[in-house]
């Protein structure tokens, strides 16, 4: 008897254990995701027994678990699709293709000849399923060997910043494509094995309408979609009717593709892989953020808990030690020497093609999604259900450690920097590179820098926005970054780019979420070489920047306002230190400006020599700053190290020597008139 009372103790006991999970795991590197998988299996017999996980999860309840785990399953294969972009393959068709192609065929094949070991030999014949055939059971096998988990590498490579790399471009194209060849292969598997697809009173021939069916999908029922991104443009958000129409879609995609008997997954993937993504990022991130709550905090883990309740390890003896090495045996060497080989082929280097080995052999959820439908249709036993379940877990737990050795962080950092340097281009002569700051008005550093180009051209400005990253991504929450913070992000970046337009000089802006912004920056700097930096003092990366960068430039304000367009520049002199590199940006600044120069302090003979200097060369002195209540708040310089001056503490470690103004030239201290 269904008691509801219980339904909802079990889900609440489900999402609390599956969270926990998640978050002890991605604490130690590893994908949440295995986490809450591991906790589907605990709360089964393999670690509960079959008596206490029976009285958790009765039997006359688990039906009911089951529906809810089916419909997390459609929503979530439809979040899989929606997030397939065909548009990570271009440029790297030849590349993606050898090793797709490779690491499906290689792994495909040693499936099918385990499946025929198995059945071969008298110790692991019981591995295959009663009532199913050779065929069917073998093809099956391959098909799950051959799986990569899309939505696992993705995030794995996000989390380690690989996203932004070459190699990480290459494994997001050749994971796309292995997805779509992958489940197609599923597809065709399992309407070749000729399972039962519970709608018996269909014709044998129905299985052929799933390629009709796949056509119109694309070629009509695609383009009708485009008035989803019309829709939604023209409310400006995701309206009640945009959404239905996705979700009726959705699950009508998913009956279809199970009343043809195929399964009701490939309905959903498909339908999410046709959803426009011309101009339509925002769309399809809100839907990602309607559907990504109710899938991942609830329904994924139930289906993860009905998953384990069929793993049982206890229930495997010495007899399945040599099965098991045998299933991670083909399954890791298979995609590794598969994706390998296949990239050699292209002549991709040594140790990016081992990496693409590596990331092509992250299952996951894919492959436990993939498990349940063979167990449901009859070809996996449970005790083989339970090998490749643990097979799953060790391959997309190995990842990342493994990647580690292969691809280490510096490695990493250094490709970052190295794509930065080719999206910038190699044009300017000058460059002046600055860290930007989110609760600060970086207009001021703009204008400090154009001062300090000193009228160089050809010249740039590149602007440093990046943030520290947040908690790991998790399967099903997307991989764009929260609306509200990425609209106030690119206002401010784009604020700054048209405020350089105004002054002259282009601005370039490199922004991205960071694992660890301190080394980023060093290592951006050993790209760029910038001729200077500058930075907010209060920015906490500034002392790691500046210690392993001691030839550049520093200008470092100290919590100067905005200054208004008229406001005057004053440079502090101090006797004891060289404020000439204060004053050379001084000078530059004010006549970029158009504003007085005030120089202040205890020069000596080197003081006014540098008032005469300048005089003669058109920079207008003031001897004294207004300091009346409606005057401008003044831009205050002064040779770094000074204390007691407000404003920006300047330091030149590329021309260290004090400047000789009786001798300096016009072009020296200033932009020529």
């Amino acid at each position: 008897m269904l008691d509801f009372a219980v339904i909802l103790g079990q889900l609440a006991l489900i999402i609390v254990v599956a969270r926990i999970a998640g978050t002890l795991v991605a604490k130690i590197g590893i994908p949440p995701v295995v986490g809450e998988i591991a906790a589907g299996v605990l709360l089964g017999p393999s670690l509960l027994g079959m008596e206490l996980s029976g009285e958790l999860f009765p039997m006359d309840q688990r039906a009911f678990l089951d529906v809810l785990a089916r419909v997390g399953l459609v929503l979530f294969m439809f979040v899989v699709g929606l997030e397939l972009d065909i548009k990570l393959i271009k440029g790297r068709e030849k590349v993606a293709g050898a090793v797709s192609i490779c690491s499906i065929v290689l792994p495909f094949t040693l499936g099918i000849g385990l499946a025929k070991l198995f059945v071969d030999t008298d110790a692991t014949a019981a591995l295959k399923p009663a009532g199913a055939d050779f065929w069917p059971f073998a093809l099956f096998m391959g098909a799950a060997m051959s799986i990569t988990a899309f939505p696992v590498l993705a995030r794995i490579l996000t989390d380690r910043r690989m996203h932004r790399t070459e190699t990480g471009g290459l494994a997001l194209a050749c994971a796309a494509t292995d997805d779509i060849i992958a489940w197609t292969l599923l597809a065709v598997v399992l309407a070749l094995a000729g399972v039962d697809a519970g709608h018996g009173h269909l014709p044998s021939w129905a299985i052929y309408l799933a390629i009709p069916f796949v056509l119109v999908a694309i070629f009509v029922i695609r383009p009708a979609l485009t008035w989803l991104t019309r829709a939604y443009h023209k409310a400006g958000e995701l309206t009640p009717t945009i959404m239905s129409v996705v979700l009726v879609g959705m699950l009508l995609f998913a009956a279809t593709t199970e009343v043809i008997g195929i399964h009701y997954i490939f309905g959903a993937f498909l339908f999410g892989a046709i959803i426009p993504h011309e101009q339509a990022a925002a769309l399809r991130h809100e839907i990602l953020v309607r559907l990504e709550q109710i899938s991942v905090l609830l329904l994924l883990p139930v289906f993860f808990l009905i998953s384990g309740l069929k793993v049982n390890i206890q229930g495997l003896g010495t007899e399945h030690i040599v099965p098991m090495l045998a299933i991670l045996a083909v399954a890791i060497i298979g995609k590794y020497v598969g994706a390998y080989v296949g990239a050699r082929l292209q002549k991709v280097p040594h140790w990016q093609a081992s990496a693409l080995g590596l990331l092509m052999n992250t299952r996951g959820l894919t492959e436990l999604i993939i498990l349940n439908v063979g167990l449901e249709k009859g070809l996996l036993s449970q005790e083989l259900f339970t090998l490749m379940v643990i097979m799953a877990l060790v391959t997309t737990v190995m990842t990342g450690p493994l990647l580690g050795f292969v691809y280490p962080q510096r490695r990493v950092a250094r490709d970052i920097a190295e794509a930065e340097r080719a999206a910038l281009g190699e044009e300017a002569v000058d460059r002046m590179l600055v860290l930007a700051h989110a609760g600060q008005d970086d207009r001021l550093l703009v204008d400090l820098a154009v001062g300090a180009l000193g009228g160089a051209r050809p010249a740039e400005i590149v602007i440093a926005d990046l943030t520290p990253q947040g908690r790991p991504l998790e399967v099903g929450s997307g991989l764009s970054l929260d609306l509200a913070e990425m609209a106030a992000a690119m206002e401010r970046q784009q604020g700054l780019v048209h405020h350089g337009e105004r002054l002259g000089v282009p601005i370039r802006v490199i922004a991205h979420p960071s694992a660890d912004v301190e080394q980023d920056l060093v290592e951006l700097i050993g790209v760029l070489r910038p001729q200077g930096l500058l930075a907010w003092s209060d920015d906490p990366s500034l002392a790691t920047v500046v210690a392993a960068n001691e030839s550049v430039v520093l200008v470092a304000t100290a919590g100067t306002p905005a200054p208004d367009a008229d406001a005057p520049v004053v440079v502090h002199w101090n006797a004891d230190s060289d404020s000439e590199a204060a004053t050379v940006l001084g000078a530059r600044l004010a006549l970029q400006r158009g504003v007085a120069l005030d120089l202040r302090g205890e020069g000596g003979r080197r003081l006014t020599a540098a008032r005469t200097a300048l005089e003669e060369r058109g920079v207008r002195l003031e001897a004294a700053a207004s300091d009346g209540p409606l005057a401008a708040a003044p831009i205050e310089l002064s040779s770094y190290g000074v204390g007691g001056a407000a404003g920006a503490r300047v330091r030149a470690e590329l021309d260290p020597a004090p400047v000789d103004f009786t001798t300096v030239s016009l072009g020296e201290v200033a932009a020529p008139a």
